[in-house]
């Protein structure tokens, strides 16, 4: 499966995923992110139940707090 992860293209060995398996994959460990999945926003809940399908553009976001 081929997506745009952040503007890049990405390519992985599954025909589908879920955010979490990508985050898992891409090693994302932030705790505060944002995702949006063909520029609709998925909430953290639906991590698990939202699947990126081969051409899908997604983007994951890190929020930075400070001062």
């Amino acid at each position: 499966m081929t997506i745009i992860l952040n503007n890049r293209t990405e390519s992985f060995d599954a025909n589908q995923l879920t955010i979490n398996q990508i985050l898992k994959v891409k090693n994302f460990t932030f705790k505060m992110l944002v995702v949006k999945v063909n520029g609709e926003l998925v909430r953290r809940r639906d991590f698990d139940n939202v699947i990126v399908k081969d051409g899908d553009d997604v983007m994951i976001l890190h929020l930075i707090t400070g001062g």
